[in-house]
């Protein structure tokens, strides 16, 4: 059985912050215009994580990535993280889902609340909540600005997106075994492409009617053998939390 690999929280059993993207391409301008870059300070340091956009005001996130924050420092509207057009917000409001848990991992999702609504256009946009929860074999889309391999250590510049298949969660146990609930998804692509360090907190994206990008998975853990390795990687349905998102934000 392997083990997970979390972001964020760190014990012995587990390793560095966030999770990356393996074997993706660099994203078109304005092609994930909810993309969220998010700078998290705690007491003790400063980490990366990527969030979504859901609306002008409320940006989706894991759990493991605003547990422990104090500030966030929140970029969007381009896909370097160096670009001078980017829009750069901060806020400390944040709220945890109230079953969050680290031992076992469960419900990894947060939110946090910008304190002022963020202009849309072109590159600034939401994403949509999903109507139906991510079937197994349904191709999706993951993105993020992490490593794009275990002997590079840090972000990447630019965002990068990668396609890859929805698993049944029969399959991900293979990988994971009992560690995996009904709350979570696993998806794998071409031997190891998939998510890493700098990636977590980032968004799983369905395009539904063939153009409209729902986001049904917030990125959570990876397996111990490495980013590299074959073993899919893990996320948390959006889903099963809607009630929950929209009881928050009111979207």
């Amino acid at each position: 059985m392997k083990v997970f690999i979390f972001a964020v929280l760190l014990t012995s059993s587990f390793a560095s912050p966030s999770l990356r993207i393996i074997g993706g391409h660099n994203a078109n301008a304005g092609e994930f215009p909810f993309a969220a870059a998010i700078y998290v300070q705690t007491s003790t340091g400063t980490y990366f994580c990527a969030g979504a956009l859901l609306s002008n005001q409320w940006v989706l996130t894991s759990g493991s990535c605003i547990d422990g924050g104090v500030l966030f420092s929140i970029r969007v509207g381009a896909n370097a993280l160096d670009s001078s057009s980017s829009v750069k917000l901060t806020t400390d409001s944040f709220v945890l889902h109230p079953s969050y848990s680290t031992n076992p991992r469960d419900n990894d999702i947060g939110l946090i609340k910008l304190r002022l609504p963020v202009p849309f256009n072109d590159y600034v946009n939401a994403v949509s909540l999903p109507t139906r929860d991510v079937q197994p074999y349904a191709v999706i889309t993951a993105i993020g600005w992490g490593q794009t391999s275990d002997d590079h250590a840090g972000l990447t510049n630019d965002l990068q997106a990668v396609v890859l298949t929805a698993l049944s969660n029969e399959e991900c146990k293979l990988a994971f075994g009992s560690q995996i609930n009904s709350n979570m998804v696993c998806v794998d692509g071409n031997y190891n492409q998939g998510t890493c360090l700098g990636d977590t907190g980032g968004p799983l994206i369905q395009y539904v009617s063939g153009h409209l990008a729902t986001v049904v998975g917030v990125s959570s853990f990876i397996s111990g053998k490495g980013c590299e390795s074959t073993d899919p990687s893990g996320y948390f349905r959006t889903f099963p939390y809607l009630d929950w998102i929209k009881n928050v934000t009111g979207i």
